[in-house]
């Protein structure tokens, strides 16, 4: 059925999701570049077109999620068409060579030449002068013709024709509309063009073969812009979205009828409809797929990460969950999952509703931290006054039974003026008496909250927060905060200086101090190296103090914008910005050199950074990467792009679904299957209890030849005399790469023939030593050695060992 799997371009990636379900069934990359279009095979639904601005076209069977054919056509491609009366043709738009800012939708030929790359640069221009976005442009009747808007401008290409109308609206129109068109729509069945203008009307076109003769009617309810427009299968209905997070559903091409869908909670980007129209899903600002019925009801949702306007709360992650945590809707953290790549939840923390108008100051989310297990999270808002700032400090409960965060202590004004961080004290949180939350302020002070019990007998909470400590260092506002491993010292950030405090006597330590510059970024040394404080200035120095001997133990020249030390490793990571590109440094604190560098790691400024906990250790070949073996590293950049580092290929990286039938995915779990899964679970933990040894060829797990022999479809894979040689040449292994084992098997080989000839001579000297041993004696009493274990006894004492002297 074609309504059961959605399919979505995402970055690089072609993504595949189960509408029953909404988990994520494929991950299909491939492309080098942004994907930007993805069409199903009109003559094949079961095939996918992909077009991507690395300048390729490629062809996919999505159930298996696999490439059947990639075609280079070479322009970057900003947008994909297919009809089904192209049968070896698709459309794309490219931009015009030679000049800037001006695109063309043209026609390519897809070559049907054997093998799987191919070049396709047979191409074909159909219109000039079009729009970058593949809104702008729709094929109207089975293909007989196409339409483009651009600013106010409306063109229109009949095939068999060959002929090309034009139409223009004036820019501006006495009431204070605005015709500039924003999205088009063409009828299946009948001569109809809708299109969507920037004042939120609708426009129905019809007899556009005529360039004076045409009409057109309009349908008006949204008050801004309209984003995109979609025509129901049968074209009886017409859909329509825009920034009032509203589907309008209009029938019979009436502005008397229509249906509303509200409250999808924000602006409506796309409008798709599935083939045989028994669903439609609408894409958000906030990178969310709603899934919506015939009838117009809710159906499902599928949430990616929301990009918010400004990311105030740093990346943070979930001690229970394991997901980021971020700001997400307007007053909202949101908790993402990073194997799902969906939603946890969103909680809502202002608590307020958010009024969609520019020039409001409404309450923003600024700060947020977890206490070490996750029990606690404490949250800071603000909203801008003219005169004062509006704060508020909001302490959560975790609640097993609701497996929500509950409010357990509001207070206002918590500062002077605005917090500029805080941070909890990361020790045993069974005894509530070591959990101290610390913030800082630009008001020059840090306060020190504990948790006191409340002797109010109708209160509902047992316990609530108070403020314990006031700390401050000659009136310099403060800027950062963090705790030590075993939560013994506080290091507090005021300006230049960096103070380290006693956490039991808040008693002043040290001091350190290296100008010139303001601390930007502080953390503790962890494990090994607890003994050093980091720090970073907005002047470029990264400096290591020593908190033994309280003395500068090295600094680098480096102006590190982000400073993330790894929770379960010695690591520290920090990201620095030099010359328009951001660049990664991995080092330990007591080590003078970084144990990775990657220079040039993104264009865009990385913003923030975070250390996920993995579930478990990664195995990990290269030393270079040791340091990615217990937590995986993730960035956000200015773009809001959340990026990571992996040490795998990309077939390594997708999903584990994708090397099964998406049909399994689907299927009910029986009890039989969870039987059979309980005993193939059993059978394997007592391989592993046995001892038993597995061994598998490195060269051969890594053979492309062999993941496609065994993955691919036989129906799609290529002859046989092509993967043949490919797939010898992947089972041989070269010299060079011989083992130390199988050199020494190679002695051993070539040793063995002496061995044979002497085996009398040998009985009788072995027999001598084994008498002048008493260990050896004893353990001849106890166990008594078979001829071939005595044999492979010689073979070991024979060995030379004189090597190991150096040592």
């Amino acid at each position: 059925s074609s309504s059961r799997y959605l399919l979505c371009a995402s970055g690089d990636f072609v993504k595949m999701y189960s509408v029953a379900t909404e988990e994520t069934l494929r991950l299909m990359g491939g492309h080098a570049d942004l994907v930007t279009g993805i069409q199903l095979n009109p003559h094949n639904h079961m095939q996918l077109y992909s077009s991507s601005l690395d300048g390729s076209i490629k062809l996919w069977d999505f159930m298996d999620g696999i490439p059947i054919k990639t075609f280079t056509v070479g322009s970057k491609l900003l947008a994909l068409y297919a009809l089904a009366s192209s049968e070896d043709s698709v459309f794309v738009i490219i931009p015009k060579s030679g000049e800037r800012d001006t695109f063309q939708l043209v026609s390519v030929k897809l070559t049907k030449a054997a093998g799987q790359d191919v070049e396709a640069k047979e191409l074909s221009v159909v219109l000039d002068g079009v729009d970058v976005s593949p809104k702008h442009i729709a094929f109207g009747r089975e293909g007989e013709y196409v339409a483009s808007v651009r600013k106010v401008n409306l063109q229109v290409y009949f095939f068999k024709q060959k002929q090309l109308n034009r139409f223009s609206l004036s820019a501006t129109k006495t009431k204070g509309g605005n015709n500039h068109f924003t999205c088009i729509a063409c009828h299946p069945t009948e001569d109809c063009i809708a299109t969507g203008h920037a004042d939120g009307k609708i426009r129905l076109w019809r007899n556009f073969y005529h360039k004076k003769e045409y009409t057109f009617s309009t349908l008006h309810w949204h008050h801004d812009t309209v984003m995109d427009l979609a025509f129901s299968m049968e074209g009886t209905s017409l859909l329509s979205g825009g920034v009032e997070s509203v589907l309008v559903l209009w029938h019979n091409e009436s502005d008397c009828q229509k249906d509303f869908l509200p409250r999808l909670g924000s602006a409506i980007e796309y409008i798709s409809m599935s083939s045989d129209g028994a669903l439609c899903c609408t894409l958000h600002t906030d990178n969310r797929i709603t899934i919506i019925n015939s009838n117009l009801r809710f159906s499902k949702s599928i949430q990616g990460l929301i990009k918010s306007p400004g990311v105030k709360t740093g990346l943070v992650v979930d001690p229970r969950t394991k997901a980021l945590v971020l700001n997400g809707e307007p007053g909202h953290l949101q908790f993402y999952c990073l194997q799902s790549d969906q939603q946890l939840f969103s909680l809502d923390i202002v608590q307020r509703q958010y009024i969609h108008q520019a020039g409001l100051n409404q309450a923003d989310l600024v700060k947020v931290a977890f206490s070490a297990q996750g029990k606690w999270l404490a949250t800071v808002e603000e909203r801008e006054e003219v005169t004062d700032p509006e704060l508020q400090l909001k302490l959560w409960f975790y609640d097993e039974e609701t497996q929500s965060f509950k409010l357990n202590t509001r207070i206002n004004t918590p500062h002077e003026d605005h917090i500029t961080d805080l941070c909890f004290r990361d020790m045993d949180e069974l005894e509530d008496d070591s959990l101290v939350l610390v913030t800082t302020g630009r008001d020059c002070v840090f306060k020190v909250w504990v948790m006191v019990e409340d002797t109010d007998p109708e209160a509902q909470q047992s316990v609530n927060w108070s403020c314990d400590f006031v700390g401050s260092y000659h009136n310099y506002q403060a800027t950062n905060c963090c705790f030590s491993e075993d939560g013994s010292l506080l290091a507090v950030s005021f300006e230049e200086t960096v103070t380290v405090w006693d956490s039991v006597t808040w008693d002043l330590k040290c001091t350190f101090c290296h100008p010139p510059g303001k601390i930007r970024n502080i953390c503790f040394g962890r494990l090994t190296c607890s003994k050093y404080l980091i720090g970073a200035t907005d002047h470029g120095f990264l400096c290591c103090w020593n908190l033994l001997s309280c003395a500068l133990e090295w600094s680098a020249h480096l102006n590190v914008l982000v400073l993330q030390p790894d929770p379960l490793s010695e690591h520290i990571a920090a990201v620095s910005w030099l010359s328009k590109e951001s660049s990664l440094f991995v080092f330990k604190p007591n080590e003078p050199l970084p144990v990775y560098i990657q220079r040039n790691l993104c264009k865009e400024k990385i913003q923030l950074a975070a250390f996920v906990p993995r579930d478990k250790p990664e195995t990990i070949g290269s030393e270079k990467y040791l340091w990615l073996r217990r937590s995986q590293l993730f960035f956000l950049t200015d773009a809001q792009e959340l990026m990571t580092l992996s040490m795998k290929s990309l077939e390594e990286r997708l999903t584990p679904s994708s090397k099964q039938l998406a049909v399994e995915e689907s299927l009910p779990v029986t009890p039989f299957s969870l039987l059979l899964g309980k005993h193939r679970h059993q059978q394997s933990q007592e391989d592993i209890d046995l001892g038993k040894l597995v061994v598998w060829n490195k060269h051969e797990e890594d053979s492309p030849a062999v993941k496609e022999l065994l993955h691919t479809p036989a129906h799609v894979l290529p002859s046989a005399s092509f993967l043949c040689p490919i797939f010898i040449n992947s089972l041989l292994i070269s010299k060079e790469d011989k083992s130390a084992e199988e050199v020494a098997d190679e002695v051993e080989m070539e040793s063995e023939r002496t061995e044979d000839d002497s085996d009398e001579e040998r009985d009788v000297t072995e027999m001598e030593q084994e008498d002048t041993s008493p260990l050896e004696l004893l353990g001849e009493m106890t166990c008594k050695l078979s001829k071939s274990q005595e044999k492979e006894l010689r073979k070991i004492r024979k060995m030379d060992y004189s090597w190991m002297s150096a040592f």
